[in-house]
């Protein structure tokens, strides 16, 4: 069973902007630094640290980096579900399934898109 990576808070801010449009390291300090108050410095260490778990790359033009990710968004949402499904629910997808259906927060549309969910998996099985 292949693993997906997960994620840090700080991890899924820099990747949401490299998810967007690649970003020179200026351009990620400075959108950094007005949103979630990053220093140039903090923004430098994330990038190395990123670069080295494989999770972002970059390519250079001149003396300038252009960053860019190395793994899409839904292989990240893949990992933080993974992770969350074993932690709180010892992998059990029923469990899971069955809290949210508990926690009387599904909306109709949300059982009508479980149904179809499962129903197409169903059919992928046979």
């Amino acid at each position: 069973m292949e693993t997906h990576p997960t994620l840090s808070h700080s991890e899924w801010k820099l990747m949401e902007l490299l998810w967007q449009h690649p970003h020179t390291l200026m351009e990620l300090v400075a959108t950094l630094k007005e949103t979630v108050g990053w220093s140039k410095s903090t923004v430098a260490t994330m990038v190395r640290r990123m670069e080295e778990k494989g999770l972002i790359s970059f390519e250079e033009h001149g003396r300038t980096k252009t960053f860019y990710p190395r793994i899409t968004q839904q292989q990240a949402a893949l990992g933080e579900t993974e992770s969350l499904l074993h932690r709180a629910f010892h992998g059990s997808l029923g469990l899971l399934v069955s809290a949210m259906a508990r926690s009387n927060n599904l909306t109709r549309d949300d059982i009508d898109e479980l149904y179809a969910i499962l129903k197409q998996a169903e059919e992928e099985r046979k």
